[in-house]
């Protein structure tokens, strides 16, 4: 409770920068989990469909990857496949699965320094407000900078969130670019063979 009533205190005395601040590592923080729960969801969906694929091809099940899988579209426009068309797939695959990677990659490297801009903000309006006193103690400067240093723990907390979505997702794309060279390098055998 004693967090929750402060919060609106410190909004209130805080300086238009120091709102500004904590606005912008606000809309980091709801941008990051937007792109996770967005992203992640999609590319376990296409990792299963290729990793099926993938099993269909080594099992001899199939002789061309699955429908729903992302090269598909790319080898039924082709007659012969060829390691240009997959590898163009495969990197087309991968460049719209890995969208908003870069905005995560942003958000974890430059919320810290946001965070930290804001705190050395309200220390500047601190030591300005305590400077124009007579006596300044401690248990007038230990709550003042205690409120500046919210701002550094917000950026730090929204860079956790940022840079562990980023490696999830950037994990993830990895076992798809994988699957989609497995498929890739399989099917061009199978035309090898069949030439």
């Amino acid at each position: 409770m004693g967090f929750l009533s402060f919060f609106p205190d410190y909004l209130v005395q805080s300086s238009a920068i120091t709102l500004f601040v904590l606005l912008l590592l606000s809309a980091y923080f709801i941008a990051s989990f937007w792109v996770f729960f967005y992203r992640y969801p999609l590319l376990k969906r296409r990792i299963t469909i290729e990793t099926d694929s993938l099993k269909l091809l080594y099992l001899g099940k199939s002789d061309t990857v699955s429908r729903k899988s992302l090269i598909f579209t790319y080898l039924n426009r082709v007659s012969l496949p060829s390691k240009a068309i997959l590898s163009a797939a495969s990197s087309d695959a991968i460049r719209s699965s890995t969208k908003g990677l870069t905005l995560l990659s942003i958000a974890a490297s430059t919320s810290p320094f946001i965070g930290l801009f804001g705190t050395v903000v309200g220390i500047l309006e601190t030591f300005s407000k305590l400077g124009s006193q007579k006596s300044a103690s401690l248990s007038v400067v230990a709550p003042a900078i205690s409120e500046a240093l919210i701002a550094t723990a917000a950026g730090i907390s929204v860079a956790i969130f940022a840079y562990t979505f980023h490696l999830i997702l950037k994990r993830r794309a990895y076992e798809l670019g994988s699957l989609l060279g497995s498929q890739s390098d399989v099917v061009l055998s199978l035309v090898d063979e069949q030439e």
